[in-house]
Order: C-alpha cells, then structure tokens, then sequence
C-alpha cells in the first residue's frame, strides 16, 4: 500500500462521502435496518449515527481498509454503539450461510472491485426473508452528464480508491436473483452531476 492509499485516502474518503447532502441520504435508508445487520463497506463509521437501535439485534462492519476500521472503531466509541468491525472485502464475507437480516451498502457498490462475486456472497449470508437497503451514486440518466462520467471515470478512480462514477446500480443488482422492490433516484444538491446522480431503496430475494 502506498502512501497515499494509506494516509491520504481514507480522509478524503470520509469528507468526500460525509457531506450534508450525501449525509441527508444516509438518514433515508439507514434507520430501516433491522435485526441482525451487515453494512458491507462500513468505511469510516459515517452510517453509525443513524441505526434505530430499537429494531437491532447485532451489526457486523465489513471493510478492507484497517485505516477506514480505526475510524469507525473511535465513530462507534464516540457514540456508544457496538459494532463487531471485520476487516475483508464483500467477495468473501465470513458469515454463515443465512445468519443476516439486513445487508447495508451505501456509497460501496461503486467501488467494489469483483462486484458480481459480492453479490453472490450477498445472497448467501442473507436470510430468505432478509433484506438489502442501498443508496448508492452511479450513471446518470442524462446523455451529456453520462458521457462526462465516461470521460472522467479513469481518472476519478485512481483519486477516489477505485470509485466508478458511471455503474448502472439498478442493472447490477437485477442481474443477480434479487428484486428491487423500492427505487428512488435523484441529483444531490450542492454536488457536481458527474457524482451525485443517487439510487436509493430496497432490494428482496425474488
């Protein structure tokens, strides 16, 4: 790892996903997970202040950046909430077979490098019952901002840890066995296009 991944990164990360707006979408997802919960790129703790604790048995963290962990172990002290942080990526997720209520993925489906793989993993770990909630930026509806996120997406994912900008979120997750059942889009406000078309909802086992 070099020095930029290891001391650079996992700040800008944290301020680039933690702004007002993209905070604001946090709070429209997050406090629907229930039961026992994995938030699959858990990053630097920005969800924790958001679970309805109410509703939640237990909350495994999956990320694999140790620097992101750190900061979402001092996120957790902070505001004391336990969470049991694992350090890996979502194409291998050491869970039992059918033991998660709730899969949460905010901000973490643009970046997962093997996202296909992560989404069989996700369907393993996942109660039939179960659920998966995501808000998530990617392609744009619009020709023009869609062909900016071509243009620029080489070079947003070497400052971005290996961000896309231009994923169809909708399409990944409908390629797989799960069915959207809830969709919601729209651009942030205060945030360039090229970045900030959202989806946001809720995904079944079909």
């Amino acid at each position: 790892m070099g020095f930029y991944d290891k001391y650079i990164l996992p700040t800008f990360l944290n301020c680039a996903c933690g702004t007002k707006p993209m905070q604001y979408q946090r709070k429209k997802i997050v406090p629907f997970a229930k039961g026992d919960v994995l938030e699959i790129g858990i990053g630097s703790g920005l969800n924790l202040p958001f679970y309805d604790l109410d509703q939640i048995n237990k909350i495994w963290g999956l990320d694999p950046s140790e620097e992101l962990n750190s900061m979402a172990k001092k996120v957790a002290r902070d505001i004391d909430i336990d969470v049991d942080l694992i350090i890996g990526g979502a194409e291998e997720i050491p869970l039992p077979e059918n033991s998660i209520d709730t899969i949460l993925l905010t901000y973490t489906l643009c970046t997962i490098p093997k996202v296909k793989d992560s989404i069989k993993e996700i369907e393993r770990v996942l109660k039939p019952s179960g659920s998966m909630l995501f808000c998530e930026h990617g392609l744009a509806p619009d020709e023009k901002v869609a062909k900016w996120q071509q243009r620029l997406n080489p070079y947003w994912k070497k400052i971005a840890g290996g961000c896309n900008l231009n994923r169809d979120i909708p399409k990944i997750i409908q390629d797989s066995s799960f069915k959207i059942t809830k969709l919601e889009t729209m651009y942030l406000p205060s945030t360039p296009k090229f970045a900030g078309f959202n989806y946001w909802g809720e995904v079944k086992v079909s």
